[in-house]
């Protein structure tokens, strides 16, 4: 039923043990930064750049805007566009409300066919992609993605909202995954929702002008919530949130290096790749709960239990968990 999934391998640059603070309140980036596209490149950007207010007024009142493309077992290859509003759409679809609703959020500057789309992905789910159709974040700055992520986050929500009064597709049976921006977005898709959706899962939820803002991934916006944080962002350079931030954080290998890596960008799309592991085998158990981060940074946890990612929908747990993992897939 489960098909290889394929990797993208790429790369590490934090030495594993670096002292993590406890509980960190505030991350400090630089004005101009290098913050990793979904095209495989750094791009150098400017946090305090002035928003294109025409567009975030147009996302922001127009949730038609997003795109939704549904992929089932009968159309694993060719997408189905499903428009909110348009019940023909969707009812002249593959899409079955029996079968757990899968949306998958790319990050910045990425579309349907970048990662972590086509790897996670199972021919036998449904997965909703949104984006915008005018301008994919091409600004990432505090102004604009402060606004721009939960707007479209808050579209796909009314849009899920849509989906349920069609065709009965229960809010308990939807699994709402997003890497990088795309976990934020999500968390706002919840959030919409009132928490009801039965998961919402952050890979390496995005740090610069995030890690301590309101409008990011929260606990409260599904019935669990879980984040793997593989690219810390405590110091200069890290792409993620480094602290816990969901019901269940998992921090692979300390969360901030990962074996293989030699790159932030290698660090942070680790997330995706071991998740997409786990959805087929399962395999990756956070074997100790930590109490504090320096426990996690020194590998001395001490707890219970969880298996890391995979799609169960009735998934329960709080805490923060330590895992160690490979270097190649499986992991």
């Amino acid at each position: 039923m489960r098909a290889p999934l394929l990797f993208l391998l790429v790369a590490t640059a934090y030495v594993a043990g670096t002292p993590v603070p406890e509980e960190p309140t505030e991350y400090h980036y630089p004005r101009f930064y290098k913050m990793a596209g979904g095209d495989g490149e750094m791009h150098d950007i400017d946090l305090e750049a002035e928003p294109d207010h025409e567009l975030l007024d147009e996302v922001t009142r127009n949730p038609a805007n997003n795109q939704y493309f549904l992929y089932t077992r009968r159309n694993s290859i060719i997408s189905q566009t499903l428009v909110i509003n348009n019940a023909n759409s969707i009812l002249n679809s593959n899409f079955n409300a029996n079968n757990p609703t899968i949306i998958i959020a790319h990050g910045w500057l990425s579309n349907r066919n970048t990662e972590p789309n086509p790897t996670v992905r199972r021919d036998d789910i449904r997965c909703a992609v949104p984006y915008h159709t005018k301008r994919n974040i091409t600004r990432y700055a505090l102004p604009p993605t402060n606004l721009e992520v939960p707007a479209v986050g808050r579209g796909v929500g009314q849009f899920l909202r849509f989906l349920n009064q069609v065709t009965g597709a229960r809010f308990d049976n939807m699994h709402l995954v997003g890497f990088s921006l795309g976990a934020h977005l999500v968390g706002n898709a919840g959030r919409e929702l009132g928490g009801q959706v039965a998961r919402v899962t952050g890979l390496d939820p995005a740090g610069p002008m995030w890690s301590i803002n309101v409008n990011r991934l929260r606990p409260t916006d599904g019935r669990y919530v879980e984040a793997i944080h593989t690219d810390g962002g405590y110091t200069v350079g890290g792409l993620g949130i480094g602290s816990a931030i969901a019901n269940v954080d998992f921090f692979p290998n300390g969360g901030i290096s990962q074996p293989g890596c030699l790159t932030n960008m290698c660090n942070h799309n680790r997330a995706w790749e071991l998740f997409a592991a786990t959805v087929t085998y399962n395999h990756l158990v956070g074997q100790q709960q930590c109490s504090t981060n320096l426990q996690i940074t020194w590998n001395t946890c001490r707890g219970s239990r969880l298996n890391m990612g995979n799609d169960d929908l009735r998934k329960t747990g709080s805490g923060m968990y330590r895992l160690d993992t490979g270097r190649l897939y499986p992991y």
